[in-house]
């Protein structure tokens, strides 16, 4: 047996992923709770996933993406923030 796979991939069972509560998704994105749910609405950030009647997470590996495609303009190249 090889110990360095993890015994949920032996059986052939993904992994769960982890599940960010709002106050884990505001500290990840330095946005507000009005922010986040008002994207949500627009369709421009992650659904959360209900956990329960009163319930809500987001999946981390999306909250990740979303963050990662979204560099601060002072990091973009020069020609991809000149507008011509």
């Amino acid at each position: 047996m090889n110990d360095t796979q993890p015994t949920s991939a032996l059986h052939g069972v993904e992994p769960m992923p982890q599940l960010l509560r709002l106050p884990a998704v505001l500290e990840v994105t330095g946005l507000g709770r009005s922010t986040v749910y008002k994207m949500i609405a627009e369709h421009a950030f992650p659904a959360p996933a209900k956990l329960a009647k009163r319930a809500v997470a987001w999946r981390g590996d999306e909250v990740r993406r979303w963050t990662s495609g979204r560099l601060p303009a002072s990091n973009r190249p020069a020609s991809a923030t000149r507008k011509e």
